[in-house]
């Protein structure tokens, strides 16, 4: 069976970034991928983007439906029920779909997020239709027998072990996430809280498919060595014979204001390298656009490179950093988040380079940034996405994320000419407005300090602790 796993905070971050940066073209006037789209009369949505490099394909199936939408108390639903789906229909066994797809010579996969959830083949053009059959099939005929109910769920249960529990900065990253997004589901983590896992019943489960699983609340994204012409047919002999469902609104809570910042400080035996990590809140692209290019604009003159802002003053300059970071995800269907980070040097206090890179950005808000700079980050931002264009799943991944959370294929296809207008004092006016020290947008940051055992901030600074391989103090 081939491997479903979810994305990491890491992971989500850099997939998210790919959205931008597929989208983006050397040319401003041209679209970027050309995709062709037609809606069947049930609802499924197909997107069609022609790459004829190689007689392959990959084709995506995105449901309208994320951890976001889970029931309260039935958390990781979302991610358990992407397991499900490989467990068998009335018409295939328990991981017959991905054997087969192994069979023909292909790959497949699935992940989750917080507002989708997402499954693929990579195969020859010649079994498409067969994977279109397959999908169409375990979309609303599925059918998961009792034992593998239960021992899905103990792989779940493990799964989250692994990834999170045995990981204190896992468990600490949930926490940071949770003290953000207050009041809002994206506090929660999309594998789901141990003890909520271990209480799924089977008619939870059966709810939530019954609910979410249809070909109107479902996306197909098809690239590859195809055309419209070849691809309409199958899709209607496949996903076409489904009936559509009524769809349950998508209730989302909103985040209140606040005007506390939040500090939290891990110290444990197995960090050896002091850090910290802010998250803040920042708008979504599909809600508020031009702010959204212009972060991602920030973000490439701040963080886009060895010569860019922060790394060039504190890490090759001053030398007061090993590492620093800045990154923008707008690719969420309700609110944003600007991560930024940091390793300092010995003798560094976590609090002192949080105010280096501050500094840094205040030099944005206050003087702002070049005509120069602007044109050079929007460049590399196209540089990256002339090779990113030429990839067979990029292509799919692309339109995929930015379907799913509320951006439409114009937004996708034009972004050369919408970067474009991208100028020095949209930058600065961002800078202000989302990462100002002394003002916050909706709620402050989160700011988080992880610690090797029994070290403080103070120590870093004062004492010049040396922290060894085997995390021990001298």
């Amino acid at each position: 069976m081939a491997k479903r796993q979810l994305l990491n905070n890491k992971r989500f971050l850099l997939l998210g970034l790919t959205f931008f940066l597929f989208c983006c073209s050397p040319n401003v006037n041209a679209k970027v991928f050309n995709a062709e789209s037609f809606t069947l009369e049930n609802g499924l949505q197909v997107i069609v983007i022609a790459n004829h490099r190689a007689p392959v394909v990959t084709h995506m199936v995105w449901y309208r439906v994320g951890a976001a939408d889970e029931p309260q108390g039935l958390s990781g639903m979302a991610h358990y029920f992407e397991h499900l789906m490989f467990k068998g229909t009335e018409k295939m066994a328990p991981g017959e779909f991905s054997r087969l797809v192994k069979k023909l010579g292909g790959n497949d996969n699935a992940f989750t997020g917080q507002d989708y959830t997402a499954y693929f083949q990579s195969i020859s053009i010649d079994h498409l239709e067969t994977m279109m059959e397959k999908e169409a099939d375990r979309m609303v005929n599925l059918k998961v027998p009792a034992e593998h109910f239960a021992s899905e769920k103990q792989v779940v249960l493990e799964e989250r072990r692994q990834r999170v529990d045995n990981d204190p900065r896992s468990i600490f990253n949930e926490q940071m996430k949770s003290a953000l997004f207050i009041n809002h589901p994206y506090g929660t983590p999309v594998i789901g809280w141990m003890e909520e896992i271990e209480g799924y019943e089977w008619e939870d489960v059966k709810v939530f498919y019954d609910q979410w699983y249809a070909p109107n609340n479902a996306i197909v994204v098809i690239s590859g060595d195809v055309t419209v012409e070849d691809i309409k047919p199958m899709v209607e002999r496949t996903y076409g014979q489904l009936e559509p469902k009524e769809l349950p609104p998508r209730v989302r809570t909103e985040i209140p204001p606040g005007n506390s910042q939040t500090l939290m400080v891990l110290n444990h035996q197995s960090i050896n390298q002091p850090a910290f990590r802010s998250i803040r809140l920042a708008p979504a692209y599909h809600k508020e656009r031009d702010d959204s290019l212009a972060l991602m604009v920030l973000e490439e003159i701040l963080s886009g490179g060895a010569t860019t802002r922060l790394y060039k003053n504190l890490v090759v300059d001053s030398k007061k950093a090993i590492s620093v970071g800045f990154s923008y995800n707008g690719s969420n269907l309700d609110y944003g988040s600007i991560y930024i980070s940091g390793v300092p040097t010995e003798g560094i206090s976590l609090a002192e380079l949080e105010g280096l890179i501050q500094d840094e950005i205040d030099n944005v808000i206050n003087n702002g940034v070049t005509d120069q700079e602007v044109s050079e980050a929007i460049q590399r931002m196209q540089d990256a996405a002339i090779y990113a264009r030429d990839s067979l799943s990029g292509p799919a991944m692309t339109f995929g994320y930015g379907l799913t959370t509320g951006a439409d294929i114009n937004d996708i296809e034009n972004w050369p000419t919408l970067i474009a207008k991208i100028k020095p004092g949209d930058v600065k006016r961002v800078a202000k407005k989302y990462v100002s020290a002394d003002k916050h947008w909706i709620r402050p940051p989160v700011v988080g300090h992880t610690l090797p055992e029994g070290v403080t901030d103070l120590d870093l600074r004062k004492d010049k602790t040396i922290i060894t391989s085997e995390g021990e103090n001298k």
